[in-house]
């Protein structure tokens, strides 16, 4: 049938109808009054979305490009950070602060396994002479599930007194609290393609007040990605180049979606659907690639021993219309990831983990009661 195809994958997510509804209007003028009544809406409904007073920033841009903003605004060639790599995004951070010369020390830990803040600490702690400038980590490690300590790291930082934490967020902001005043975070990226609930295309980036003493000595080259020029123009309810313009009028409706469930229980409601997905997972006698303490709310991965990763995909994606994500890197086709992250609710969780107990005894996987994987899902979304 055409038209069913249900996302079950990291990103793009769902869309609610209220976003397509908007993302179907007819443009208007993006330097008229009342684009700027629409900006900013969506810049107080942003800052509420990131526990902040300071500035969030919209970029026409995706994660990668928030995050890339992120790096060069407040930085120097040359300038000592650390960057924790434990997943495809984490190594990608590493690559882009490397291009663009800066003194990139990397702190590692195996795929499907989270950083460990003693190895931050210790760095830090050793820098006596305040040379390390920035830590640059990862929240939620879309490639492998892990929901890395950003409290415990950030902590270490903080008391390190100079340098900045600079967060990719891109799966975590919407679906986990990122309480940035609360914890004084310094510059945090995202993407609408995740936890707003909108197609791609826009990149958010939340900055402090002191990352922007840095910036007003950071040297690296920037034009596009220049977020004071973002900054000049949020404050005025404009934005410096033009901005996708139908994609904001999508995110004030999903931003009014998010405020009318409140913060709370957003995340609550992410937390409850990780632990169905993985309750029924593990019903059906398959290995979970990260552990149950370090999960992220946003993706679930799978490491399947008796069947292939990628037949799973294949017979779910081909009989019942519903994508699910492969693994990256050295890891596609030993993993794949299930999503539950942004409009995603009960009954998605539900009908993914149907489809993939329906493909497993097609790849004679059948050890397993039938409708197990359903019935541990079920107990965990009836009690919470």
């Amino acid at each position: 049938m055409d038209d069913k195809l249900m996302l079950m994958i990291p990103g793009p997510t769902p869309v609610p109808e209220q976003a397509l509804l908007a993302l179907a209007k007819h443009p208007i003028g993006h330097r008229s009054k009342p684009f700027e009544a629409v900006i900013a809406d969506c810049t107080e409904g942003l800052k509420w979305l990131h526990q902040t007073q300071s500035d969030v920033l919209m970029l026409t841009a995706s994660g990668t490009g928030a995050m890339e903003a992120g790096i060069i605004n407040f930085l120097s060639a040359g300038d000592r950070v650390l960057v924790g790599t434990n997943g495809k995004f984490g190594e990608r951070w590493a690559e882009v602060a490397t291009a663009y010369g800066l003194n990139v020390e990397t702190i590692t830990a195996e795929w499907g396994t989270p950083l460990d803040p003693e190895q931050f600490r210790e760095k830090l702690e050793a820098d006596t002479a305040k040379e390390i400038k920035a830590v640059i980590l990862t929240h939620s490690e879309t490639s492998t599930g892990i929901l890395n300590d950003l409290e415990t790291i950030n902590r270490h930082v903080k008391a390190h007194g100079e340098a900045l934490i600079i967060v990719d967020a891109v799966t975590s902001l919407g679906a986990a609290s990122v309480p940035i005043d609360a914890w004084g975070l310094d510059v945090v990226a995202s993407g609408s393609q995740k936890g707003y609930m909108i197609p791609p295309g826009l990149g958010f980036v939340a900055v402090s007040a002191k990352a922007w003493d840095a910036y007003k000595t950071a040297t690296l080259p920037r034009y596009y990605l220049d977020l004071g020029k973002y900054k000049k123009a949020t404050d005025k309810n404009s934005s410096p180049f033009t901005p996708p313009v139908n994609l904001v009028f999508a995110l004030q409706a999903t931003l009014k979606m998010m405020r009318a469930e409140g913060l709370e229980q957003i995340f609550q409601r992410h937390d409850r659907l990780k632990r169905a997905t993985r309750a029924a997972v593990k019903a059906l006698g398959l290995p979970l690639f990260a552990p149950d303490e370090c999960a992220s709310p946003a993706i679930t991965a799978v490491a399947p021993t008796t069947v292939e990763a990628e037949q799973i995909r294949a017979i779910v994606r081909k009989q019942f219309d519903i994508a699910l994500a492969g693994g990256q890197d050295s890891y596609k086709g030993k993993i794949f990831r299930i999503g539950h992250l942004g409009f995603v609710c009960d009954r998605d969780v539900l009908t993914a983990i149907g489809a993939i107990e329906a493909a497993l005894p097609q790849l004679g996987h059948e050890n397993f009661t039938p409708g197990a994987g359903i019935a541990a899902a079920s107990k965990v979304l009836a009690e919470s």
